[in-house]
């Protein structure tokens, strides 16, 4: 390459840059708000950094090779010398990707395992049911039920034990941490705390057909003393849950609307509709995952 076309790719790598760096606004998991999303974030900048190392040694290893070995008109004739083997490059370009590995390794198996231990603080438990295209959440210690929304208490671990009713769904709360599978007859956990009061952006992050995009929900975090005065009042005034009601609920169908109860299903309910999905061979575990 010539030193004009080296002068021009220069100009454009900026501009290259600018249009990777893609829209303004914040990235929500490069936004986190909780301690699981905390730790989760620091594994996504520790690889970054290893994997903008690496760019970096190859850029400028390509940008000295162009330079100082292009053809010029004093060496055409210029032919490299023969070689076979260099055992110390051989040692080096299998050693450096070797430590890469271990390095990415051991940080991303610390904090896995990390987030699988039991809390300290005895987590509050909210049961999640994927429904397509919705989400319900049970709160077996307050007997109440919302739909499309969760009310959890900030600064406390929440884990969410997850169903599904027909499809594979993902549960994400981007700022709050990782995604978990939500599968018919199989219950998931997944904790997740949010540090102070907020609404945070959740969704399923799976696709199930026509409704997926509308499949949203909103967590809400509130001090905890809101969040028993709310749980409260939803108690006392909220309608309850009747079985058709539920049954309405859980047919496959958009459901952008909050809904709130002042009862819980029935579990036998969730059972029954997974059986009956298994006789009638109607459950899609197939789903894209």
């Amino acid at each position: 390459m010539t030193k004009k076309g080296l002068v021009k790719l220069g100009t454009i790598f900026p501009f290259l840059l600018l249009l990777l760096t893609g829209c303004t606004e914040k990235i929500e998991v490069l936004d986190p708000q909780g301690p699981v999303a905390r730790s989760q974030y620091n594994l996504i900048l520790w690889s970054f950094a290893l994997v903008a190392i690496v760019l970096i040694v190859v850029f400028v290893a390509f940008t000295i090779i162009l330079i100082r070995y292009r053809e010029r008109p004093d060496n055409m004739d210029y032919e490299p010398p023969e070689t076979q083997e260099n055992s110390k490059l051989e040692i080096i370009w299998t050693v450096i990707p070797f430590l890469i590995v271990v390095a990415l390794a051991i940080p991303t198996v610390q904090i896995t395992y990390g987030l699988e231990k039991k809390p300290e603080q005895e987590p509050i438990r909210i049961q999640v049911v994927a429904a397509d295209w919705k989400w319900i959440f049970k709160y077996p210690e307050q007997g109440i039920e919302t739909v499309n929304y969760v009310h959890i208490p900030a600064g406390q671990p929440v884990e969410f034990q997850l169903d599904a009713t027909e499809n594979m769904n993902s549960f994400w709360v981007p700022k709050l941490g990782g995604q978990e599978y939500t599968m018919p007859g199989h219950t998931g956990y997944l904790v997740l705390q949010a540090d102070k009061p907020g609404e945070y952006d959740g969704k399923s992050n799976n696709f199930t057909g026509e409704g997926f995009a509308h499949m949203k929900f909103k967590v809400i975090a509130q001090e905890p003393e809101d969040f028993d005065k709310w749980a409260r009042e939803t108690k006392a005034t909220a309608p309850k849950l009747t079985d058709e009601k539920f049954q309405e609920i859980i047919k496959k169908g958009v459901l952008e609307e909050r809904l709130t109860f002042s009862s819980t299903h029935d579990d036998s309910v969730i059972q029954s509709v997974h059986q009956y999905r298994k006789k009638s061979g109607e459950s899609n575990g197939h789903q894209q995952h």
